[in-house]
């Protein structure tokens, strides 16, 4: 059992925190050659102690000690992108009561100011009522704020046409497009091939990621417009893992693995042993004492 209190969980783990002493901090030098153990990433904030996407879950992230968080983002009716997974609203807001005629409660059917009156954080428990669905901008200062870095999945690009330019407009309007956040402290990724491709032809300088598990004989083709390959950790084995690194992604290094969504220490374990460079979690620190990852 987890504690769902950001309180609880927060003081629960700031000794171990301490302890770290910022090893997996904003400041530590990129890429996977600066630290031996896979980077931990906190799959859409520390979600398995507060509501996901929400502020409230990378703001707990950072107080638990993990600069690295995922998110992910699509579009609202009137065009603003907001951070939340699902293709409709219902699972984390209460839209239901809120708009009880508006079936099937699609994020792309309503407006950033409806969306914006909803409370995401209620479903996930009471101590986080009153937790919004932030927008892009706000999330992107928010993670700035906590000097923090981001894994930012672009969802559903095929109901959200031109989503890739406009997600790099809010990037580069909130500063997140400057030299330094580029090269240390951002990743772009999706599930449409198509779509990491288009990101990395408008911004050639960023990281991008694929999500998914390529057969072998296709990885080469990846590898020209990707610079890491994400997994299910169900879908993959050491042979795999090597198989990828061996292959030069578009910035002239090898292309790294980040496996998702691995909760539990085994688990951990067994994805370490096969060799991979991150592992994407909602329990990040029971990832993290598992494995001795950032």
């Amino acid at each position: 059992m987890y504690v769902r209190s950001a309180a609880a969980a927060t003081a629960a783990f700031l000794g171990f925190a301490l302890t770290v002493c910022g090893a997996g901090s904003a400041s530590a030098a990129p890429g996977p050659d600066w630290l031996s153990n896979p980077i931990v990433y906190a799959h859409r904030g520390a979600s398995a102690y507060a509501p996901e996407n929400t502020l409230e879950a990378i703001d707990l992230a950072m107080m638990m000690g993990f600069d690295w968080v995922e998110n992910d983002v699509q579009r609202t009716k009137d065009g603003t992108l907001v951070v939340i997974h699902d293709e409709t609203l219902a699972r984390t807001t209460d839209v239901e009561q809120v708009f009880p005629d508006r079936k099937p409660w699609r994020v792309k059917d309503f407006t950033a100011v409806e969306i914006a009156q909803l409370d995401a954080g209620s479903w996930f428990g009471q101590e986080f009522t009153g937790a919004r669905v932030p927008t892009l901008r706000e999330y992107m200062r928010r993670v700035q704020r906590n000097q923090q870095r981001l894994l930012l999945e672009i969802k559903r690009p095929e109901i959200y046409a031109g989503i890739e330019q406009q997600t790099l407009d809010v990037l580069g309007e909130t500063g997140w497009l400057e030299e330094n956040r580029v090269a240390r402290r951002l990743v772009i990724q999706s599930f449409s091939a198509a779509s990491v491709r288009t990101v990395h032809e408008l911004r050639p300088d960023l990281s991008t990621a694929f999500l998914g598990t390529p057969a072998l004989a296709d990885l080469p083709q990846y590898a020209e417009f990707t610079d890491r390959i994400n997994p299910a950790h169900t879908t993959i084995n050491s042979d795999w893992v090597s198989a990828v690194h061996g292959l030069t992604g578009p910035h002239g290094k090898a292309l790294e693995v980040a496996t998702w969504t691995v909760d539990d220490a085994a688990t951990a374990r067994k994805v370490q042993d096969m060799g991979v460079d991150g592992i994407i979690t909602d329990k990040p620190d029971v990832v993290r004492e598992a494995v001795g990852g950032y």
